[in-house]
C-alpha cells in the first residue's frame, strides 16, 4: 500500500468516523432533553443539514471533477 492509499483511506474511514459520531452526539442531545419523537426529528433535520451539505458538496466535487 502507497503513501496515497493509505492517506485516502485513512481520510475517509476518519470522516466516517466524525460522521458516526455526530449522529450520536445529536440522538444524546434528544435523549437528555426528552425531544419525544417530532423534537428528535427536528433535531436530526436541523443538525443533519450541514453533514448532509457536507456529502453533497463532496460528490459533486468527485463527479465534475473540480477537485
Amino acid at each position: 500500500m502507497s503513501f496515497e492509499q493509505f492517506e485516502e483511506y485513512s481520510l475517509w474511514f476518519g470522516i466516517g468516523g466524525l460522521i458516526l459520531f455526530m449522529t450520536f452526539i445529536v440522538w444524546n442531545l434528544a435523549k437528555e432533553s426528552r425531544a419525544g419523537r417530532f423534537g428528535t426529528f427536528i433535531l436530526f433535520i436541523a443538525l443533519g443539514l450541514g453533514l448532509l451539505g457536507f456529502l453533497i458538496k463532496t460528490v459533486l466535487v468527485e463527479v465534475l471533477g473540480i477537485g
